[in-house]
């Protein structure tokens, strides 16, 4: 491409014509037209950057050649030679010809110099971004891909290397080396739902909303199938409660790392010694949002900390549990879903947390 800033001219009087090329040319490259319709046809062909075309031409006004320019070729910035008595056309053409600017004639030569060099400026920048963007795309396509991947490929041999310590653990009698046996298997689970974390971290920050209808009484049961097999909760107390009167809409996966996070937190934050260990977890569809509420009777938060909870990489507590992720993810899905999220706690007494999510459709 040449450094000169590419310039397209339309207008019915060659007078015109030559005098603008004769005028500019050592400053732009000019391309011009005699009319609009080849006005259009080089506007197809070329690179052109800024295009200028008189308002009052035979057989389509400057207006509607940019209109039709629009649909060919949208990326060159736009400027409408015309006089004040078309203001008319002047709001025609913001409406439909997207202008960038006009020019009221006899044009200024240094005038329609700082005009054109003003909408090359807002060309190139346009385009650097466009660019950007399809890079960002390309990357957040690659990172999808990725993160599936290196999960896939993680978890497989945590998986086999769990499975062998465990019958290992069936044929070994030395209590020193089950020990060993036992240290292996607390890594690989540490190791595992780390790998979850990362993969709900993910789908609760960069992948895009995917609507579907829910029903929390299905969602829920699944999930506790999952936390069962998960946790030790035969020390706890679980009261859940699901009120849905309405159909609710909204993004599945993030409902679910939402839920995830908030139930996990109540069972690894809990106080240890004797007592009733509990956890509360209810949701009340309305007609146009739902309210999760998750609450214990944990070790709680103590209230220096709260405010810096829901940070990326904080722990409220010295307890060697966690990465910090759980609630920053919690709220980075509620944010995105247009919710809020309300937390109350104490520190020894437990802790209330509450998700309102509006419908999505």
């Amino acid at each position: 491409m040449s450094d000169k800033i590419h310039v397209l001219y339309i207008d019915d009087e060659d007078n015109n014509l030559k005098s603008f090329r004769a005028t500019l040319r050592k400053d732009f490259k000019i391309f011009t037209a005699i009319d609009a319709e080849e006005g259009l046809r080089i506007a197809q062909e070329e690179e052109i950057h800024v295009v200028i075309a008189d308002q009052r031409m035979p057989g389509m006004t400057g207006t509607e050649f940019f209109e039709k320019m629009v649909e060919i070729n949208p990326d060159p910035i736009r400027i409408l030679l015309t006089g004040y008595s078309d203001i008319a056309s002047v709001i025609d053409a913001i409406n439909k010809g997207e202008v960038y600017r006009f020019i009221d004639k006899p044009w200024n030569i240094e005038q329609i110099k700082n005009s054109i060099k003003n909408a090359a400026d807002i060309y190139f920048m346009r385009m650097e971004l466009k660019e950007k963007n399809i890079r960002l795309k390309k990357l957040h396509s690659e990172m999808n891909q990725f993160v599936y991947s290196l999960s896939h490929e993680l978890r497989g041999p945590l998986m086999s290397i769990s499975g062998v310590s465990k019958l290992a653990k069936l044929e070994v009698e030395d209590a020193r080396i089950l020990e060993y046996f036992e240290m292996i298997d607390s890594s690989t689970n540490k190791l595992d739902d780390y790998i979850y974390k990362m993969l709900d971290f993910y789908r609760s920050t960069k992948i895009d909303h995917k609507v579907t209808e829910i029903d929390f009484q299905v969602t829920i049961d699944q999930q506790m199938e999952s936390y069962q097999a998960k946790f030790d909760l035969s020390h706890f107390k679980i009261d859940l409660q699901i009120n849905q009167r309405h159909t609710f809409y909204s993004d599945d996966a993030k409902i679910r790392v939402i839920l995830n996070n908030l139930f996990s937190n109540a069972v690894q934050f809990q106080k240890h010694g004797p007592g009733q260990k509990w956890i509360s977890l209810s949701i009340d569809v309305l007609e146009n949002e739902a309210i999760i509420n998750v609450e214990d009777n944990g070790i709680g938060i103590d209230k220096n900390s709260q405010s810096e909870v829901f940070n990326l990489f904080t722990r409220a507590t010295q307890k060697n549990v966690g990465v910090g992720l759980g609630l920053y993810m919690v709220k980075e899905a509620v944010e995105q879903m247009g919710g809020k999220i309300d937390l109350k706690s104490a520190l020894n007494e437990g802790t209330c947390i509450t998700v309102t999510l509006p419908s999505m459709k």
